[in-house]
């Protein structure tokens, strides 16, 4: 009884693993674009050139 108990766990712990792998997303991630640049631009020192 114990060894078909833990089986059907096995089977099921494994079935479930391949059906979140191969299921569809369910991502709840923003739409993103382009995102504007925000910083300075870089201006190299001349002292170093």
């Amino acid at each position: 009884m114990i060894i078909g108990k833990t089986l059907k766990n096995l089977v099921q712990y494994i079935t479930e693993g391949f059906a979140r792998i191969f299921s569809p997303t369910d991502d709840e991630y923003p739409a993103t674009g382009i995102q504007p640049f925000e910083g300075e631009e870089y201006k190299p020192n001349s002292l170093l050139d």
